[in-house]
């Protein structure tokens, strides 16, 4: 048996050593990923996935043979859909950020891994929106706080996150913080951004990041919501009573 960490994580003549056990003898059939994956107490999923996202992985020729692929590309084929179709059920939440703590040190998988975070978010989303699970829902929310606080999300990803109309999962995952906490996109900009959502302003406003001046030239542009602005002109008058009594 092995731990998904030990598959992830693995230098390459520990992979070496547990899957060479699985090498096919003369005269016998290679045994299905699925097999090799039962016998180490592994998902499918764990399995292409911790392979597929160990760098050491890519150039044993050995493990590729093993699992009866041609190339590792198809290792990196099945590891892209399970990571982007999986709610954590063959990959456990703490498999997952186990994942984020690899690739951050990985460029090269990290240049792909914006685009298996849009699907995957995608995936995630949409099943929250027809199940509504709460455990789910935490566990989204846990996921993508590492994004961000692990460096996964570029500049880019950030940006087409913000730029989407109405987006209730990036409020609800309080997103918006993230992005100006961790320096991906300076507050100001975001703040004046006409997808943002007034609640997601609002708790911006309340980390005190957003001077007064900001808020009063964001007023002055009489197309922005009403909502939008009874949330900015509740809080100036907040602001100024508390600055007042002071």
């Amino acid at each position: 048996m092995a731990s998904f960490n030990d598959v992830l994580r693995a230098p390459a003549e520990d992979l070496l050593r547990i899957f060479y056990v699985f090498r096919s003898q003369p005269q016998q059939q290679h045994q299905t990923p699925a097999a090799i994956a039962k016998s180490l107490d592994l998902s499918n999923g764990q399995l292409m996935c911790g392979l597929g996202f160990n760098r050491e992985c890519r150039e044993l020729s050995e493990i590729v043979d093993i699992l009866g692929f041609r190339r590792f590309a198809d290792i990196e084929e099945r590891r892209n859909e399970y990571f982007a179709k999986d709610i954590y059920r063959r990959l456990t939440l703490d498999n997952i950020l186990a994942i984020y703590e690899v690739v951050k040190h990985d460029a090269e998988i990290l240049h792909s891994m914006q685009y298996l975070l849009r699907r995957r978010l995608q995936s995630i989303e949409e099943n929250i929106e027809s199940t509504i699970n709460s455990l789910t829902i935490e566990k989204y929310k846990a996921e993508i706080r590492a994004i961000y606080s692990d460096g996964i999300a570029s500049i880019d990803f950030a940006k087409e996150r913000l730029q989407q109309m109405d987006n209730g999962f990036r409020a609800l995952a309080n997103e918006v913080s993230m992005i100006t906490e961790y320096k991906l996109i300076p507050v100001g900009e975001v703040f004046f951004m006409d997808t943002i959502l007034p609640e997601e302003k609002r708790r911006l406003l309340s980390q005190g990041d957003i001077p007064d001046e900001l808020v009063e030239m964001r007023l002055e542009d009489s197309s922005i919501p009403g909502q939008e602005s009874r949330v900015l002109r509740e809080y100036l008058r907040l602001n100024r009573h508390q600055e007042g009594g002071e």
